[in-house]
C-alpha cells in the first residue's frame, strides 16, 4: 500500500513536472509567435504624363512611354513593445529632401512614426522621372522642367503616405529570417590607365556580390514579404522608356513566381560598380533573372539565420567637408573656357559668391543604423555610395560594442538612402581621382570633391550610431 501511494506520488510530480514544461514550451512558443509583427504594400509611381529623365545629362528629351510601372514599396516591422520601422524602396534615382521630410513629417504627425524610424532608399534606375527640381530646370529642354519635378514629387509624398497608412492596419504576426545569395554581373568600372581612372569595366577592382535577403513569413509559412540587396548601379539601360532597370525586372519576376510576396530591392554600396554587359533590354532581362535567381537560392536555404528583437533605432547627420573651392577668378576662367557642363558649375559657385558672400564648403548628410536585436545590423548610408563602405563596415561592426552572443551579428549595409545628393567617395577613389572621387560634382552645386576626411567621418558616425542602437538594444532586453 505504500509502495502504491508512493507511485501516485511519483506519478503526480511528473505530471506536475511535464505541465509545466509544456506551458513553459507554450509561453516561449507564444513569445516566439508574438515577437514581431509586419506588413508590406506597393505603389505604382510611374509617371502619368511624359517627364524628364533622371540619370543621364546628355539626354535630349522627355520620356516616351513606359516598358512597365515604376514603384514605391513598404516594409512595416514591428517588435512586441510596439516599435516600428518603415523601410521605403524607391524606383527612382535618388532620395531628395524635398521627398523624405514632408513623407517623414507626415508619418510623424499622423501616426507616431519618427523620422528616425523611416528609411527611404532608391533603387538609382536611370529610366525614372527627374526629380530633383534643380536638375530639372537646368538640363530639360522646353517647358518648365522644374516645375515639372516639384509637382511629380508633391504627389509623390502623397501616394507615399497613403500606401503607409493603407499598409499599417494589416500588421500581422511575421517571422524575420536572413539568409544571402550571389549574383556575378556587377563589375567595378574604376580602370586604371597610365592617364588616369577611367569608366570601364575593371576585373581585379573591389566589389561586392552578395545578394542579402531578408524573408518576412506569415503564420502559415508563406513569404509575405522578401527584402533583397545588390550594390551596383542600376545603369543596364539608357533610353527614353520609364524602366526599373535590372532592380525592377528582379522585383517582377519574384513577384510573379511567389503570389501574395512583395519583393523590395534595397540598394547597396554600387557607387563604383556597373553591370555587365550593358545597353539592352534584354540584358537588364537577364541581370535581373540573375539576381532574382540569387534571391530564390537565399529563399531556399535549410538553415537561414533566425532575426529576433528588439529593435534598436539611431539616425544623426555627419558633417562632410569639401575641398577648397575654385577662386572667383578661376571660376570666371572656367565660365570663358570649360565645357558646357563646367560652365554651368562655375556659373552656379559664383552665384552662391554672389548671394552669400562665400560658397560653403561643410554639408550636413544623414546616416541611420537599425538594429535587430543582436542578429542584424542594417546601415543606411547617403550618396552614392563606394563599395568600400560595404566591405569595411561588414567587417568592423561584427563585433564589438557590448553584444554578446553565439554569433556575429550580419551586417547588411545599403547605400542610396535618405538624400542621394551625388557620389560619396572613399578616400581610395578619392586619392584615385576620377568621375566618382572629383569630376560627377561638376553637375551638382557642391564646390568640388570632398577632403580626405570624408571616409573617416563616414564610419566613425556609423561607429556612433552603431554603439547607440546596440545600447537601446540591449537596454531593453535588460528590462524584460
Amino acid at each position: 500500500m505504500k509502495i502504491q501511494n508512493c507511485l501516485y506520488v511519483v506519478v503526480a510530480f511528473l505530471i506536475w513536472i511535464a505541465s509545466g514544461t509544456d506551458s513553459r514550451v507554450q509561453s516561449a512558443e507564444v513569445t516566439k509567435q508574438t515577437e514581431w509583427r509586419a506588413a508590406a504594400g506597393s505603389a505604382a509611381i510611374t509617371p502619368e504624363k511624359s517627364m524628364w529623365m533622371s540619370g543621364y545629362a546628355a539626354r535630349t528629351k522627355p520620356s516616351e512611354g513606359k516598358v512597365h510601372d515604376l514603384f514605391a514599396k513598404v516594409l512595416i516591422i514591428e517588435d512586441a513593445k510596439g516599435q516600428k520601422v518603415v523601410l521605403i524602396t524607391t524606383d527612382l534615382i535618388g532620395i531628395t529632401p524635398a521627398l523624405r521630410d514632408p513623407v517623414a513629417a507626415s508619418l510623424e504627425s499622423e501616426y507616431q512614426i519618427p523620422s528616425a524610424a523611416l528609411l527611404m532608399n532608391a533603387s538609382h534606375t536611370h529610366c525614372g522621372p527627374e526629380l530633383r527640381e534643380d536638375k530639372a530646370s537646368r538640363r530639360g529642354l522646353g517647358g518648365d522642367r522644374g516645375a515639372e519635378a516639384r509637382e511629380y514629387t508633391q504627389s509623390l509624398v502623397k501616394k507615399i503616405v497613403k500606401l503607409v497608412g493603407e499598409t499599417l492596419p494589416r500588421l500581422e504576426p511575421a517571422t524575420l529570417k536572413y539568409s544571402y545569395g550571389r549574383a556575378g554581373f556587377a563589375m567595378n568600372r574604376r580602370l586604371p590607365t597610365p592617364n588616369g581612372v577611367i569608366n570601364s569595366p575593371h576585373p581585379e577592382g573591389p566589389v561586392d556580390q552578395r545578394v542579402p535577403v531578408l524573408s518576412v513569413s506569415r503564420p502559415d509559412g508563406s513569404v509575405m514579404a522578401a527584402l533583397f540587396g545588390y550594390a551596383c548601379h542600376n545603369t543596364t539601360l539608357s533610353f527614353y522608356q520609364f524602366c526599373g532597370d535590372y532592380a525592377g525586372y528582379a522585383q517582377e519576376y519574384l513577384e510573379a513566381d511567389h503570389p501574395g510576396m512583395v519583393a523590395l530591392f534595397m540598394m547597396g554600396c554600387g557607387g563604383d560598380q556597373n553591370p555587365y554587359p550593358r545597353r539592352t533590354l534584354d540584358l537588364a532581362k537577364q541581370h535581373g533573372r540573375a539576381l532574382a535567381n540569387a534571391v530564390e537560392t537565399a529563399l531556399s536555404v535549410q538553415q537561414p539565420r533566425l532575426i529576433h528583437g528588439p529593435l534598436g533605432i539611431a539616425m544623426d547627420d555627419v558633417e562632410l567637408e569639401f575641398a577648397t573651392p575654385p577662386s572667383r577668378e578661376e571660376l570666371l576662367k572656367t565660365q570663358e573656357t570649360g565645357n558646357k557642363y563646367e560652365k554651368s558649375h562655375a556659373t552656379r559657385l559664383l552665384a552662391q559668391l554672389e548671394e552669400r558672400g562665400g560658397i560653403q564648403t561643410t554639408f550636413a548628410f544623414p546616416l541611420q543604423v537599425i538594429q535587430f536585436g543582436t542578429d542584424l545590423t542594417l546601415v543606411a548610408i547617403c550618396g552614392e555610395t563606394v563599395v568600400d563602405y560595404s566591405l569595411r563596415l561588414q567587417t568592423e561592426l561584427k563585433s564589438g560594442f557590448g553584444i554578446v552572443g553565439e554569433i556575429e551579428p550580419i551586417v547588411w549595409v545599403a547605400g542610396y538612402s535618405n538624400h542621394v545628393f551625388g557620389y560619396l567617395p572613399s578616400l581610395r577613389v578619392l586619392k584615385e581621382g576620377g568621375y566618382e572621387g572629383a569630376r560627377a560634382m561638376i553637375y551638382s552645386s557642391y564646390p568640388g570633391p570632398f577632403t580626405e576626411t570624408v571616409e573617416n567621418r563616414v564610419t566613425s558616425k556609423i561607429h556612433a550610431l552603431t554603439e547607440q542602437a546596440r545600447q537601446a538594444v540591449q537596454k531593453q532586453v535588460s528590462n524584460q
